[in-house]
């Protein structure tokens, strides 16, 4: 179960959190979670290229252990970078000493002041500890999700995005196949419409 487009009133509760970008002007804020994946996240670089866009990436420390030269390609290429954790934990899950030591672990191989927690949890007595901007979204593009086609994930993305939107995208195996599908097609739309996509 999850909200594509994140509600008014849970902005409201976790107000300290970043949800969305001001909206004076038409510009949306892509993100992709997972990476660097050795084939998912050069696609998403050769695609975002073609259409003059930035965006941010949030990637795992082993995935940048593993990947360098691709995590070096997103900051040449002037894309912006975000923690995502050393190893994709769940903050409701993890006792805080030991997530806190993980994020730590990750910010010797993502040097970014920016965060976003895995599956978007995380305790507030954890989030009161990081020295970081917890970046959230408002638009949630399911490409993550098998139940769903990747006809559904660009048309949730197309309904649901407006200026100042923040949308997740996953630049990993599981999500490649909607992302593939969704991500042109998406780019390709908001241009022709006068939007920019802007990083972070």
């Amino acid at each position: 179960m999850y909200l594509v487009k994140t509600p008014w009133w849970l902005r409201l509760v976790y107000s300290g959190y970043t949800w969305r970008m001001p909206s004076t002007d038409k510009a949306i804020y892509l993100t992709f979670d997972d990476g660097p994946h050795e084939t998912a996240t050069p696609f998403v670089l050769d695609t975002l290229q073609a259409y003059q866009a930035k965006a941010s990436f949030f990637c795992i420390g082993k995935n940048v252990q593993a990947h360098p030269e691709l995590y070096q390609r997103i900051l040449a290429e002037g894309h912006r970078v975000g923690n995502h954790t050393q190893n994709h934990l769940n903050g409701w899950h993890t006792p805080n000493d030991m997530y806190l030591a993980n994020i730590q672990e990750a910010s010797a191989y993502i040097n970014s002041q920016l965060f976003r927690p895995p599956y978007g949890r995380i305790k507030r007595s954890q989030a009161k500890q990081l020295p970081y901007q917890i970046i959230m979204w408002d638009v949630l593009s399911g490409d993550f999700d098998p139940l769903i086609t990747p006809e559904a994930c660009l048309a949730y993305c197309i309904k649901h995005t407006e200026a100042g939107s923040i949308v997740v995208f996953h630049d990993s195996a599981k999500a490649f196949s909607k992302l593939q599908f969704a991500l042109p097609k998406m780019l390709d739309y908001f241009s022709k419409q006068g939007f920019q996509f802007k990083a972070l």
